[in-house]
């Protein structure tokens, strides 16, 4: 019988489990049983407050998603001008929370997992329209809305782009050059409508 008032902690240590299983796998092709003996639990229990490996998968993704969200808002926090904004987006991508090896592994496995995964498709679509939003709600306000949508989707390619790299090659960049190279695509674009091109 589970402790009462454990199931917040016990969740989220399988959800934890769940990040570090993906990241040393480098596949979802993981057992709950793997999960639930690196949390420190029974299979059983983990089954108990999650119903199936779909649901611990979902809902390692909403949590990956959730601190993602957590750290933009810190980044944008210090912020004051829409380019300090745009950039304080995309730095947040490649911060150290999130631009570490289980975690970059979870998000290709999940993108890999939408392809046949209804739930996981909506979720990523999720992820993929905020971004998209919050890079434009800036964006808008130093070009033109076709404008401001292609460079959207140029910044959202690059973060995309990087973890794939990461997830799958060796010799990538550190974070503070990745997040330099970012920033330049959007200099290349300001200085672009500056000359009036």
């Amino acid at each position: 019988m589970p402790k009462v008032g454990m199931e917040p902690v016990r969740k989220k240590a399988l959800i934890h489990a769940t990040i570090a299983e993906i990241g040393e796998a480098g596949t979802l092709d993981v057992t709950v049983s793997q999960i639930a003996r690196r949390a420190g639990m029974s299979s059983a229990l983990a089954h108990h407050y999650f119903g199936s490996k779909d649901q611990i998968f979902l809902a390692t993704m909403r949590y990956v998603m959730r601190h993602y969200g957590e750290t933009v808002r810190a980044g944008l926090a210090g912020a004051t001008t829409p380019e300090e904004r745009i950039r304080a987006i995309t730095d947040s991508s490649f911060h150290s929370s999130q631009f570490e090896r289980e975690t970059i592994a979870a998000w290709l496995n999940f993108y890999v997992r939408s392809l046949r995964s209804d739930e996981t498709r909506r979720l990523l679509d999720v992820y993929a329209r905020r971004l998209h939003s919050n890079l434009m709600h800036d964006l808008k306000k130093l070009f033109d809305p076709d404008t401001a949508n292609e460079i959207a989707q140029g910044l959202s390619s690059l973060i995309d782009g990087f973890y794939v790299r990461a997830a799958l090659q060796e010799a990538v960049p550190e974070p503070e050059r990745i997040k330099a190279m970012v920033n330049d695509y959007l200099t290349l674009w300001l200085e672009r409508t500056r000359r009036g091109e």
